[in-house]
C-alpha cells in the first residue's frame, strides 16, 4: 500500500511542531548569548528609522553625539544588572546605590573640600559593600533577592537623604575634572580612528586564533570568506560611526568608558573560568554545585560586580549634571537600568545574555526618550512606549526559551 502524502497545511503544521522550518533551524543555530539580541538590534534600527522619518533631525550628528553621552551612566549601571541576571537573581536597589554615590561625591568633594579622586574611590567602595553585603546575606542566609535588595533600596534612599543635608542639592564646580570628563572631552580624530583600527585588528586576530583552535579540536568552523566578511562589516559599521560623529564633537571619553568595560565584563564572560561559572550558576545552581562550582561565591562577586558598576554609573552621572540632588538614582534609573538589560537580551530567568546586551538595551530606551523628547512629548508617553517596549521583549524572551525547551526534549515532539 503506498504511503499517502499529507496535505500541505498539514506538513506545514508538523514542521512548526518538530522544528524542522527554516525559522527553527535558524533559531537553533544562534548561540544562547546572541539569541535576545538579534530581535532587539532589529527594533533598534526600527526605532532609528521611524524617528528619522518623523523628525530628521534624530539621526543629525549633535543629536546623536548627545543620545551616546545621555546612554553612559544608565549603560553602566545596566551592566551590572546583567551580571545579577545572569546568576539568576535580581537587584532592585542600584538606582539607591548610584544615588547614594552621586551625593559622597559631592559631599566630600564640595562640602569636606577633598580631592574628587578620593572622593571618587570612597563612593565605589560604598558599592562594593552594598553588593558584598547583599551577596553574603543572599548566599547564607537564604534571603531571596528581590526582597533583600528592596529592603535595600528603601534604605540607601534615606542614607542619601542624610548625607546630602537639609539643602538637598549640591552643585560641583564646572572647572572640576570629573565635570570636564563627562560632558567635554572627546577623542581627537587621529585617537578616534587609531581605536578603530586597533579594533578590528584585534578582533581579525581573535577570530583568525579561534578558528584555528577548532580546526585542531575538529571541530566545525565557518568559512575564510565569511569570517572576512564579517570583519569587514564591522569595520565599516566602526568607520561610518566615527567618521558622522566626528563632524560634530565625536566620540566622548564617557562613551569609550562604557563601551570598554562592555568589552572586559565579554571577555571574562566568555574566556574565563568565572564567565562559565556564571552561566553555569545561573543554568542550574544545583548541577554548579555538583560539578564543584563555587556558587557562593560566584554569587557574591556578581552583587559586587553590580554595586559597583551602580555606584561607579552614579559617579558618572554626578560629572553628567554637575550636582548631586535627592532626586539622583530616583525610581526611574533602576527601573530604566533593568529594562535596558532585559530588552537587550538578557533572560530574567537566569543563565543567558552578555555584556552587550546592557549597550544595545540602554541605547534602545535612550533613543526612545530622546526621540519622544524631539517630538515634544510627555513624559508620560515615554513611560507608555518604554513599558510596551519592555513587555515585548520580555515575551519574545518567554517564547524563545519555551521553544528551546522543548526543542531539547524529544518526547515533546509530535512526529508525522
Amino acid at each position: 500500500m503506498s504511503r499517502t502524502t499529507a496535505p500541505p497545511r498539514q506538513r506545514a503544521l508538523v514542521a512548526a511542531f518538530t522544528g524542522d522550518e527554516p525559522w527553527h533551524r535558524l533559531l537553533h543555530r544562534i548561540p544562547d548569548r546572541q539569541l535576545g539580541m538579534v530581535p532587539v538590534t532589529g527594533a533598534l534600527v526600527l526605532i532609528w528609522g521611524v524617528f528619522a522619518l518623523i523628525d530628521p533631525a534624530f539621526l543629525s550628528a549633535e543629536n546623536l553625539v548627545n543620545l551616546t553621552l545621555q546612554s553612559v551612566p544608565t549603560g553602566v549601571i545596566a551592566l551590572g544588572v546583567v551580571l545579577v541576571l545572569l546568576v539568576g537573581q535580581i537587584d532592585l536597589s542600584v538606582g539607591s546605590v548610584s544615588g547614594l554615590a552621586a551625593a559622597v561625591v559631592a559631599v566630600t568633594t564640595v562640602s569636606a573640600e577633598w580631592p574628587i579622586a578620593l572622593g571618587v574611590l570612597l563612593a565605589l567602595a560604598v558599592g562594593v559593600v552594598v553588593g558584598l553585603g547583599y551577596g553574603l546575606l543572599a548566599t547564607r542566609l537564604g534571603l531571596p533577592s528581590f526582597v533583600l535588595t528592596l529592603a535595600g533600596l528603601l534604605a540607601l534612599a534615606g542614607v542619601q537623604l542624610r548625607v546630602l543635608g537639609p539643602q538637598g542639592s549640591i552643585n560641583l564646580p564646572f572647572e572640576s575634572w570629573l565635570v570636564r570628563f563627562a560632558q567635554e572631552s572627546f577623542l581627537s580624530p587621529l585617537a578616534a580612528w587609531s581605536l578603530v583600527a586597533c579594533a578590528v585588528a584585534v578582533v581579525t586576530v581573535a577570530q583568525l586564533v579561534e578558528r584555528a583552535r577548532r580546526i585542531r579540536a575538529e571541530l566545525p568552523v565557518i568559512g575564510l570568506a565569511r569570517l572576512l566578511l564579517r570583519v569587514a562589516a564591522l569595520a565599516a559599521v566602526l568607520a561610518v560611526t566615527v567618521g558622522y560623529l566626528g563632524t560634530e564633537r565625536g566620540i566622548g571619553y564617557p562613551v569609550v568608558l562604557l563601551v570598554g568595560l562592555v568589552v572586559v565584563v565579554d571577555v571574562l564572560l566568555r574566556r574565563t573560568r568565572w564567565g562559565r561559572a556564571v552561566r553555569a550558576v545561573g543554568g542550574d545552581p544545583r548541577s554548579a554545585l555538583l560539578v564543584g562550582v563555587a556558587v557562593r561565591r560566584t554569587t557574591v562577586s556578581c552583587f559586587v560586580a553590580c554595586s559597583t558598576l551602580a555606584a561607579l554609573g552614579g559617579v558618572l552621572a554626578t560629572g553628567r549634571l554637575a550636582a548631586a540632588n535627592q532626586g539622583t538614582g530616583g525610581t526611574e534609573t533602576f527601573l530604566t537600568a533593568i529594562a535596558a538589560a532585559v530588552i537587550g537580551g538578557t533572560s530574567l530567568f537566569g543563565g543567558r545574555g552578555s555584556a552587550w546586551s546592557a549597550l544595545v538595551g540602554v541605547l534602545v530606551i535612550t533613543s526612545i526618550s530622546n526621540g519622544l523628547t524631539l517630538l515634544n512629548l510627555d513624559t508620560a508617553s515615554r513611560y507608555i512606549v518604554t513599558g510596551l517596549v519592555l513587555l515585548l521583549a520580555l515575551t519574545a524572551d518567554t517564547l524563545i526559551r519555551g521553544r528551546r525547551t522543548r526543542d531539547a526534549t524529544p518526547a515533546t515532539r509530535l512526529r508525522p
